[in-house]
């Protein structure tokens, strides 16, 4: 609850509103209870519009906009050709880590990718949890599995069956 607007920090609020203070700064400087949303409703009603600046916060770093290319004015008639070129000494990168190994377990939901294994192996709610994470042949599983997921339907006993679908009938 606020104690309300007096002369003075009315007085105090035209004057800060007027320097470039944010709400948020004003309210802090009346204190006593005045929130930002208080000191918003009370520019609007006082009919303060002009600020001398508007405050901005101050950035540790300044970052000039990048220019942006320049649009074409026409779009090409024909695509280019690709003209073959001549590969490079592929040099091995100490920095670069090994592929992982192809072993199940060992893809997490961040490193899991398109064609990758997405059996799930152990407890969702646990840290130990992960996805087989192998090559995945046409699905979404590896072939070990898929033989598992895919399993092919079981013929039942012809007559049987027909039998219980009539009895629905009868």
């Amino acid at each position: 609850m606020t104690a309300g607007w007096t002369e003075d920090r009315v007085g105090a609020l035209k004057k800060l509103w007027l320097e470039g203070q944010s709400a948020s700064q004003i309210a802090k400087q009346l204190g006593g209870g005045v929130t930002r949303n208080a000191v918003i409703g009370k520019v609007h009603r006082l009919g303060l519009s002009g600020r001398a600046a508007p405050s901005q916060p101050a950035r540790a770093t300044f970052r000039p906009s990048r220019p942006r290319p320049a649009q074409p004015t026409q779009a090409p008639s024909a695509p280019r050709r690709i003209e073959a070129v001549q590969p490079r000494a592929v040099v091995a990168a100490q920095s670069v880590p090994a592929p992982m190994p192809d072993l199940p377990g060992t893809a997490t939901v961040m490193t899991l990718g398109a064609h990758m294994c997405k059996w799930p192996i152990g407890d969702p709610s646990s840290n130990e949890f992960s996805f087989c994470g192998r090559r995945s042949s046409e699905g979404v599983y590896c072939v070990e599995h898929a033989r598992v997921a895919y399993q092919p339907q079981v013929k039942r006993g012809g007559a049987t069956d027909l039998a219980r679908s009539l009895r629905r009938y009868i």
